[in-house]
């Protein structure tokens, strides 16, 4: 293999909704390329994209996968990703080496919901886009209804390059109004049969390049000029005005193709290795101290570590774009996460499952390498006097959360290393080790998502687990002021322990002046405060604690022993050992025996009169609101709107886009357990979520009735 350069190169991610055929277009693009011999399909499980065996297994994507083919003189690196939301980690991690994306569109639905959810990963990424309507031989294949649905979704910026003669089940022929002829492909695809346009294809084919010529023109002055002046233009100018629309998201050419047939495949490989903006073309990289990266090989050489995958036999593979300079085999480089040294000791390119070595790899590359001993997905390699880091990957918000726990016990140490490797692999599973729940929490994007987690544990990792309902980690705190007292006296020969501590507690608001006067149950108890410390809580929210002692009553040595006391309450609350949170502690008053006193009768002391105290304060549980917003279709939004009244959920407001209502609201946590499979029931797989922590709010009296009394039966069980 002949190694590229940075101008040869074009990096595209490929992604559209579940069963948009992007796998059997990937499969397509390397046989039309000449890097397979023949084109693998999903259903004969032969795929070099999808060839995990849990992607054979469920015939869809679960991982983005890194491939590449070979075209007019171009190296065109492809990464196949999962259509289905809750894999939506997977087009985040293709879409940071890619420059371009190519948005498959079902020839049979047109613009679905995950085509719009992976629209705004793409709006938001500002990737450019190219369009293929595929599937065009299936008999329900609409070409025109497709055309509406972009139109309606995107505007004017979705720009028709072709359309499909006779769509349906005898597809084989589209007319390119670019090149403007007729393609017309035999049964089994492959090299087309190209012609002047068929007279009764006439009409349409030049209105439809008129538009074409315009939306050009309208991306660069000069051609607009040209436009002006001639009324045309050519070929090689509307290619330039292509670019630049491409480039800069005003223009998204849509081509037909049908995948499965290999029709079309080879002329959309020309218009990308022709029209697709190069990775010296979308600006340069910037590092997280601002620093400017230009894609250029005459400069120190740098990489981006985008994926980590872990497959056996083989062990951990680190996918990297090359973002300056060049590489080559045995090359040393510095980790600049780490600190440590790696040596590239091979150069992978990678066609799915198949690896080619190469000796070097130049700017805008990607590649692959294998054996390096300190380096993860998000990592920046660079030559020795290089210091920078490149951003890292930001992926979505996680929305399903559930319990995990080894059958065996002896297999606790295996699972806690099986899911840090996942992790490694899917940095949208996220896992929590809780010391305030008990559990495993294992964080992901959908109960599928999950399931898919636990079928690589039994699988692959050979650890029987189960799933379980994970806790929700409500809080405690108060509403009124208290006092209590509480003497801490015990006598057992010898030295005995000793301590009395008298104090005020009362709910914590920001701003709050410091007590001077309390009054509590008709009287009244003058301080004066000696000492304040604030504690911003690691589980949030604050306590504020008062040293308020006025001569000598108690010793300021045992003052941090008291406070500890508090502290251990507050991590064990009273109510439900849930974590106390915005409290202000004043303690004013108390006694000492000036030999039985010591830390631990002051810790004891001040422990249970916070505990007192508490428990007359008005207590109260809160539990976790997360802002939960719904994206549905317009006549499923009913049945969405009931379900989440029925979850306790607040209704904060409704937009509508793109033909899609969005619905925001806030939801307690305890209400969401298995949302994503409820949401996809009521509306067919068609409607998606997402989910962010907002605050804590007082549960209802009736569940806090029913949870002290849920934890005060777990306390007498055990």
């Amino acid at each position: 293999m002949i190694t590229y350069q940075t101008d040869q190169i074009k990096n595209i991610v490929v992604c559209g909704n579940l069963k948009s055929g992007k796998t059997t277009l990937v499969e397509a693009m390397l046989f039309e390329g000449g890097v397979t011999e023949r084109r693998g399909s999903v259903e004969s499980k032969n795929t070099v994209s999808d060839y995990n065996e849990i992607e054979h297994e469920n015939e869809n994507s679960v991982f983005a996968t890194v491939l590449y083919t070979e075209y007019a003189g171009k190296k065109i690196n492809l990464i196949d990703t999962p259509g289905l939301d809750d894999f939506s980690g997977g087009l985040i991690t293709g879409l940071r080496p890619a420059d371009t994306a190519l948005m498959l569109i079902n020839g049979q639905h047109g613009v679905e919901i995950g085509t719009e959810i992976q629209g705004r990963h793409l709006e938001s990424h500002n990737k450019p886009v190219i369009m293929a309507v595929n599937q065009l031989d299936h008999d329900k294949a609409g070409f025109e209804k497709v055309v509406e649905s972009l139109k309606q979704s995107y505007g004017n910026k979705a720009v028709i390059f072709q359309y499909p003669v006779n769509a349906g089940e005898n597809f084989n022929s589209l007319v390119d109004v670019l090149k403007m002829k007729m393609y017309k492909y035999a049964a089994d695809g492959g090299k087309p049969e190209i012609s002047d346009i068929p007279a009764d294809q006439a009409g349409r084919a030049e209105e439809l390049r008129n538009e074409l010529i315009e939306a050009a023109a309208e991306n660069d002055e000069s051609l607009m000029e040209t436009f002006f002046e001639k009324g045309t233009l050519e070929e090689d100018e509307m290619l330039k005005g292509i670019r630049l629309g491409i480039k800069t998201r005003n223009m998204f050419p849509v081509l037909c193709i049908s995948s499965k047939k290999n029709i079309g495949v080879g002329r959309l490989l020309e218009f990308i290795s022709e029209a697709a903006p190069g990775p010296h073309e979308t600006g340069p990289a910037v590092t997280k101290d601002g620093k400017e990266i230009k894609c250029d090989k005459s400069s120190p050489a740098s990489v981006f570590v985008f994926k980590t995958s872990i497959e056996t036999h083989i062990g951990e593979i680190n996918f990297f774009k090359v973002m300056s300079g060049e590489i080559t085999e045995n090359m040393d480089l510095i980790n600049n996460n780490t600190a440590a040294k790696e040596r590239f000791s091979q150069l992978l390119v990678a066609a799915g499952k198949n690896r080619t070595k190469v000796p070097k790899l130049v700017a805008g590359d990607i590649g692959a390498t294998v054996k390096l001993k300190n380096t993860k997905a998000n990592h920046t390699l660079t030559v020795a006097g290089q210091s920078f880091e490149f951003e890292s990957i930001t992926y979505p918000e996680p929305k399903f959360r559930t319990a995990i726990k080894a059958k065996s016990e002896s297999d606790e140490e295996k699972l806690g290393e099986a899911l840090s490797r996942m992790h490694d692999e899917d940095p949208t599973i996220v896992i929590e080790y809780s010391k305030e729940l008990k559990q495993i929490i294992v964080h992901g994007q959908g109960e599928y998502h999950l399931n898919i987690l636990k079928w690589h544990l039994d699988n692959i990792f050979k650890i029987e687990t189960d799933f379980i309902p994970p806790k929700i980690p409500y809080r405690e705190t108060i509403t009124k002021t208290a006092q209590s007292t509480y003497r801490h006296k015990k006598q057992s020969g010898g030295a005995g322990q000793f301590g009395e501590v008298h104090m005020v507690i009362e709910p914590y608001s920001e701003d709050m002046p410091d007590p001077v006067k309390y009054k509590v149950d008709g009287k009244e108890i003058n301080v004066s405060v000696r000492g304040r410390e604030d504690h911003k809580l690691p589980w949030g929210g604050m306590l504020v604690y008062f040293n308020c002692i006025v001569g000598g009553a108690i010793d300021n040595r045992f003052m941090p022993a008291i406070l500890k006391g508090i502290m251990e309450k507050m991590e064990e609350g009273p109510l439900t050992g849930s974590y106390a949170r915005d409290i202000r502690v004043a303690v004013y008053d108390g006694k000492m025996h000036p030999v039985d006193s010591n830390e631990i009768s002051f810790k004891l002391a001040g422990r249970n009169a916070f505990r007192e105290a508490f428990k007359n304060a008005g207590p109260r549980i809160l539990e976790p609101i997360y802002d939960v917003e719904v994206m549905v279709p317009s006549e499923k939004m009913g049945d969405v709107m009931s379900d989440l009244q029925a979850r306790r959920a607040m209704i904060e407001g409704m937009t509508s886009e793109k033909g899609f209502e969005i619905i925001k609201a806030r939801v307690p946590l305890a209400e969401m357990g298995k949302y994503s499979t409820a949401l996809s029931s009521l509306t067919n797989g068609r409607a998606t979520y997402t989910m962010r922590m907002a605050r804590y709010e007082a549960v209802p009296g009736d569940l806090q009735e029913k949870l002290l009394k849920a934890y005060e039966e777990e306390q007498e069980g055990e």
